[in-house]
Formats: C-alpha cells, structure tokens, sequence
C-alpha cells in the first residue's frame, strides 16, 4: 500500500540516514520542510521533499493535510506502564504533607505497588495495561520501554514480564522491555538487603534470561534502595544474559551511579535531578544517553533535570514520562514535551528532538524510529491546524493531535 500526503505545512524532524542522536548545540536544530509532501509504502517511509518537486504517480491513496503539521511520533524510553491499580491515597498523603520518602517508610511507596500486583491475576493486570497502551497511542506515544519492578518476587516479576510479551504480541507499536527486580528491597528482606540481592543475581535474573523475557536490566541506585556497589553487583551479573543497563539515578541524592552505570555501558541513565559538575562530566563524550522525567518532577514537587545547563554542556537528552501509579501517573509526552519547555528551560526544537530521536536511541531504536528519514518506520503525527509546532508545548492543556499513524496504520 502506498500512501501519499500532500500539502504538509510543515515536515518536522528530517534527518539523513545515519543520524541516531542529537547533542548540544544540535539540538536546537530541528530540520523540516515546508510545503512538503510524504510518500510510505507499507509500514516504511518512502520518500519526501517540498510540493514543487513532487513527481510521483502511482499511489493507492492521497490524503490532503493542508495546514497541519507532521511530525515523527513521541519516543517514551522509561515507563512502568505495566501496574496494577492506583496510590491515589498516597498522593493525598503527599498533599497533607508526607514526603515520597516518608510514605515509602511506612510501607507506601513501590512496596504498596508490589503487594497489589502480587495479588492480580496475569489477565487482570494485561487488561489494564492494554487500556493504558492504548490510551498513550492516541496521544502519539509510537514506541515505548515498558521495565517491571512491581513484582518484587520471582512470580511476580516473570508475570509483568510476560505481560509486557503479550503487549508486544498483539499491539501495533514498538516495545521495549526491561527487567527492574531491584527496584525496591521487599519487607521480608528488608533486614537483609544481600540476601534480596543474591535472589536477583541467582535466581530471578536466569529465569528471565531463559524466557527472554527482557533486552534491559535496571537498578534503582538511590539512598535506602540500591547503592552503587549493589548496582554494579547487579550489572555485572546480568552481561552473561547480554542484557543491557538502563539505570535510575540520580533522583534525590547524587552518590556515584553516574560513573558506574557509564563505566558499565549502559544504554541510559535516567531521572537527574540532582547533578553534580562532575555527573555532568563524566557523561561527555560517552554512548550513554541522559534521560529527564520532567512529569515526575511535576507530580511529587521535586527539582527538575538541569536539561538547560546539560544541554549547554554540550551533552545530548532524552525526555520520557516516567508513567507509573506513584510518582507519574501520566503516559502523555505532549504534556511531557510542554512541561520540558516551561519548567526546564528548554526549547521546542530541543524538546521535541528529546522527545523522538534521542528517546529511539535511549531504547535502542534510532536506527527505525525517531525521524522522518527514508526507511525508517512510517511512524508519525499529524497536528490539527496550529500556527507552528511551537504551539504544541505553548497550548499545553489542550490535545492538537488529529491523527497517528504507526507502521503505516492509522490508529
């Protein structure tokens, strides 16, 4: 099937082959054309350029987009997507006062997250991530990494995983999974934080590795979770099952995972709220991609990634949502892209770049999504009729999303 779009006000993110990640100063860069045409055969992007040049005449279909705009679809590289229920108590909690700490403490927290999927069946827990997918899809969200990490016990954690298989079977978007066990210490073991570890490293990893179940590993390295020596621990392990880093750092105190997790290769690390000089450092000139989850930072009243200074460093950046029922209930980058713009300081050009290359590089899928680029997937958005992508993070409580296309189909 060869599609044809015509008219286009304006073709956003137009890159040659072989760009995979946009740093620094380039990132203020967002190559388009106006006046543009888009030709997919199938679920590929074929061909592009301004309407003068247009010479194609066999197509199946052409669809007229004059005064919209079309744009390559949101890239959302860090997700807990796969949950089961809510913690809207523990946001009141928050409201009357109780830090994200605090509420973790008394058995709040991941912990709260854990107990209540441990007790959902498979199919429960499938039905409520397909409404979720299905919900981020129409906003835009054309890949996405879905970790695990609520499961907490080896039941548990293959359970998500499987579901993150099935989602992958039967929904027309690409998915990334991660394996997150260490993602909090369980209460059984909250008195022996080794003996968790060693569960991880010698029981629960091989039995994902086995299944396949997951292309990543993560770690939680924060102060009363996992500390660096932990992670490293549970990194090195998991390079015999040729699962790759993608780590969470750096969220409410800075105590070295940043060296570690680029020491180890990893393909990201993400959170960064609190950055030292020397985090800012040591990432320079590494295949590691920096990740903001600017939603979080939002919803828990938190500082947010230093994006400006880092960008301004001369280092690349990604933005995801973070989606979770604790601290990011919240699968929308449209809302992720705005807040990235008035709460980090950072331009549209930067953001949407955050938003679709360099978040399908921080998953691994660059060389396939993230640009419009001949070859790569036909995975994109066409806005409703604004004035200029600008007025996508400027317009930021209202949806301009009229169609999304994934693999070539309109969703």
């Amino acid at each position: 099937m060869r599609i044809l779009y015509i008219n286009i006000k304006e073709l956003l993110q137009v890159r040659e082959e072989n760009t995979y990640k946009i740093s620094g100063k380039e990132m203020s860069k967002l190559p388009t054309i106006k006046n543009a045409f888009l030709l997919i055969e199938d679920d590929l992007i074929k061909d592009f350029g301004p309407m003068e040049t247009l010479s194609i005449d066999a197509v199946d279909k052409t669809i007229d987009v004059t005064g919209r705009i079309i744009l390559p679809s949101w890239c959302d590289s860090h997700t807990h997507l796969v949950y089961a229920g809510n913690r809207e108590q523990e946001f009141v909690d928050r409201i009357n006062g109780l830090t994200y700490e605090e509420i973790a403490n008394k058995g709040g927290g991941i912990l709260n997250s854990a107990k209540t999927l441990q007790e959902t069946s498979e199919e429960e827990l499938y039905e409520q991530s397909c409404k979720r997918l299905e919900t981020v899809m129409k906003m835009g969200t054309g890949a996405i990494e879905i970790k695990s990490g609520y499961g907490l016990t080896a039941e548990a954690e293959l359970k998500m995983l499987k579901v993150i298989e099935l989602l992958k079977q039967n929904y027309n978007i690409a998915i990334k999974s991660t394996f997150l066990g260490a993602h909090a210490v369980p209460s059984e073991y909250k008195n022996n934080k080794q003996a968790y570890i060693d569960k991880i490293i010698n029981e629960i990893l091989p039995e994902v590795a086995k299944a396949n179940l997951a292309e990543y590993i993560d770690v939680f390295c924060e102060e009363g979770y996992f500390s660096v020596a932990d992670m490293e621990a549970i990194l090195e392990a998991s390079k015999e099952y040729h699962l790759i880093p993608k780590v969470h750092v750096n969220q409410f105190n800075a105590i070295g995972g940043i060296k570690a997790s680029v020491k180890l290769n990893a393909l990201s690390v993400d959170h960064l709220e609190v950055m030292k000089e020397e985090d800012i450092e040591v990432l320079k000139n590494t295949e590691t991609m920096p990740v903001g989850l600017p939603l979080c930072s939002y919803f828990l009243s938190i500082p947010y990634t230093p994006a400006r200074k880092m960008i301004d460093s001369g280092l690349p950046f990604a933005l995801a949502t973070d989606y979770n029922p604790g601290s990011s209930p919240s699968g929308n980058m449209n809302l992720v892209v705005a807040t990235a713009c008035i709460k980090m300081r950072i331009t549209p050009e930067e953001a949407i770049n955050a938003a679709t290359i360099n978040g399908a590089y921080a998953m691994g899928l660059s060389k396939t999504h993230g640009s419009i680029t001949k070859g790569k997937k036909a995975n994109f958005i066409i806005t409703k009729e604004i004035p200029s992508y600008g007025y996508l993070p400027y317009d930021f409580g209202n949806t301009n999303i009229e169609t999304v296309v994934l693999n070539g189909i309109t969703i």
